[in-house]
């Protein structure tokens, strides 16, 4: 017969090592929990990154997505941050630095699905940088080239209509802005060179509303020209310093 002393110290000594045993289901919720944990810092950061974003607060948004993009290389999230990295510029207004981020998520994911919407950010950056018609018109160009790579890749995307339409406005901008520089060349009776520009004009822009008002002075800058000719040929046309024109 055992003494009750040893049953007690028997009974104790089992207890202890069956706490010391985990049952396995409560090892399977442990290790859950743990990842959970692991997890909950990438997605708090998206988290607080979209609210930034989404209140206009872009700096502190940016500060995010740059977090997150630098902790967690290679998750869907990073890839995500990188994109919103260019939209929190573009609704900045640094639609220069929008840019550059868009062109690298375009190099580095050329087949992710944002694609068709990344290229057109890119021209949309262009067209908010567009200036009027005595400026350089680069930006412009830049713009319905980047339209027309949309259309072109991708003809069914879902922003084609908006492409199209830009692209016309675009156009009409170009022609005013060559017609406002012959009228400029006229004006300073450059003749000749605003001939020209006349002709490139409805050349290139034949189907816009300026091209229509390019027509109507067509015959008179080709008289002026045709005069200026003759004055150069002459020798009777001065430069712009009032010497003789070689």
């Amino acid at each position: 017969m055992i003494p009750k002393k040893g049953i007690f110290l028997i009974f104790l000594i089992f207890l202890l090592s069956a706490c010391a045993k985990i049952p396995d289901p409560l090892k399977v919720w442990q290790a859950r929990e743990v990842k959970i944990k692991e997890e909950a810092p990438l997605s708090e950061l998206m988290q607080r990154a979209e609210r930034y974003f989404q209140r206009g607060q872009y700096d502190l948004a940016t500060q995010y997505f740059e977090e997150v993009k630098n902790k967690y290389p290679g998750t869907p999230e990073s890839v995500l941050a990188e994109l919103r990295l260019a939209d929190t510029k573009f609704w900045a207004g640094d639609y220069l630095e929008a840019i550059t981020f868009y062109e690298e998520f375009e190099k580095f994911y050329p087949n992710n699905e944002a694609i068709p919407y990344v290229i057109f950010q890119i021209g949309t950056c262009y067209y908010k940088l567009r200036q009027t018609i005595d400026r350089d018109p680069t930006y412009a160009k830049k713009a319905i080239e980047t339209y027309q790579r949309l259309l072109q890749t991708f003809p069914q995307n879902a922003y084609r209509i908006e492409a199209e339409n830009r692209i016309r406005e675009l156009r009409e901008l170009l022609a005013s802005h060559e017609f406002y520089v012959a009228s400029f060349y006229f004006k300073i009776k450059y003749y000749r060179a605003a001939y020209k520009r006349l002709l490139y004009l409805l050349e290139t822009y034949p189907e816009t509303y300026v091209a229509q008002q390019a027509k109507a002075s067509l015959e008179k800058y080709y008289q002026m020209a045709l005069k200026e000719t003759e004055s150069f040929n002459k020798g009777e046309v001065k430069d712009f310093f009032g010497g003789s024109v070689p």
